[in-house]
């Protein structure tokens, strides 16, 4: 199972700031962080337009776009922080340029997000490389992904796909975790789930339902700044659904057998009942249904399941109030 935790735009720009959620985040207990690599100049322009118009510092995309960007040396820092801190160093680039950044850190694989799918100059490119690839779907169709699939096998390159929504925060509606199983068996490739939704459940509902990777933004507050803040999990959150998740991930790979409760033999005489009677029965008496009670544990009486068999018989001896029933009782 492959937790990646996205980071994103949450730094600001900052480099301070990037380093310190690599530190946070490497104490959730994630496997990945993930950052995305924007170089103004090579990806956008000034006619881009904002997906969400939220920031009041640029008067464009392409400005954002600008402020978000490092240097190759400032990217070798926060790589090699992840080194240190036993935590893999995931991108998304989203130009040629950036893949040559990448492939400068030796990056493990790469993330491709949603938009960026039918990109097959960016795909060639990446594909050129050797290296794996996580692909986000969030924006495609399955006639899309099609072409997509097909032109990654044809490069023979080990690839993975994300069901994603490209809507911030996905509201329950839109969450197409039915897809996860649609996608395995369509593409026959590890399927995960790329989660915008800020909630917990989403997660691990996803998991459940058989993927194999999940990614989710990461913020250190939704409050904060930035056009993924308000469909991030906060670091508790994010401990949180580590902790469910590796749970459910031992849980999963353990299965059990309702054939077999062997082991269960000892609990069974504890916790199943023998039959009793409740109220004084008088010799000769024609047992009905009424008189009936069951009381643990089993093996003390008549097993309580075989109640249908001791009814319209008569006992040989008069019984208590809450005596045991058995066979020697009845004739």
């Amino acid at each position: 199972m492959l937790l990646i935790a996205e980071i994103a735009q949450a730094h600001e720009g900052s480099l301070g700031i990037a380093h310190s959620y690599i530190d946070a985040l490497a104490k959730t207990g994630v496997d990945a962080v993930k950052f995305q690599v924007h170089i103004a100049e090579a990806e956008s322009s000034i006619y881009e337009p904002f997906r969400i118009n939220f920031s009041k510092q640029e008067n464009s995309r392409y400005d954002y776009w600008k402020r978000m960007e490092f240097s190759t040396e400032q990217w070798r820092e926060l790589k090699t922080h992840c080194d240190k801190v036993n935590i893999e160093f995931m991108a998304s680039p989203f130009s040629n340029t950036a893949v040559d950044l990448l492939e400068e850190l030796d990056v493990k694989r790469y993330k491709i997000g949603s938009g960026e799918v039918n990109n097959f100059l960016l795909l060639e490119k990446i594909a050129r490389t050797g290296k794996p690839i996580i692909l986000s779907s969030g924006l495609s169709s399955f006639e899309e992904l099609d072409d997509t699939v097909k032109f990654l096998k044809n490069k023979n390159i080990e690839f993975s796909i994300l069901q994603c929504t490209t809507s911030y925060p996905t509201v329950p509606e839109n969450y197409g975790l039915n897809v996860i199983k649609e996608m395995k068996k369509r593409y026959e490739v590890p399927i995960g789930y790329s989660d915008h939704s800020a909630k917990l459940e989403t997660g691990i509902a996803a998991i459940t339902l058989g993927a194999e990777i999940l990614e989710f933004h990461a913020v250190f507050n939704r409050e904060m700044f930035g056009p993924d803040a308000s469909s991030s999990l906060e670091l508790n959150e994010i401990k949180q659904l580590v902790s469910s998740i590796r749970n459910l991930e031992n849980a999963l790979q353990h299965k059990v057998d309702k054939d077999d409760n062997s082991s269960l033999l000892d609990l069974k005489e504890i916790f199943e009942k023998s039959l009793a009677v409740n109220k004084d029965l008088p010799l000769g008496h024609i047992i009905t249904f009424e008189d009936l009670e069951s009381k643990k544990p089993r093996g003390y009486g008549i097993p309580a399941f075989q109640f249908q068999q001791v009814i319209g018989k008569s006992i040989k001896s008069e019984l208590k109030k809450w005596d045991f029933l058995k066979e020697d009782h009845i004739h």
